[in-house]
């Protein structure tokens, strides 16, 4: 995926937070995933995410 398209996902689920940490808590892994992905922490096909979150 290239990194305006990521850029672009990121910003419509930022757009579509409410407020309720419960209700956004799904949303805001995407972003943190994607924007991994987009600062290349990880590789995007990887299914671990990080030692630093534990994950």
């Amino acid at each position: 995926m290239e990194k305006a398209a990521l850029q672009n996902e990121i910003e419509a689920l930022k757009a579509s937070l409410t407020g309720n940490m419960m209700q956004d808590m799904e949303i805001r892994d995407k972003i943190h995933n994607l924007e991994m992905t987009l600062n290349g922490v990880r590789p995007s096909s990887s299914e671990f995410e990080c030692v630093g979150c534990g994950s």
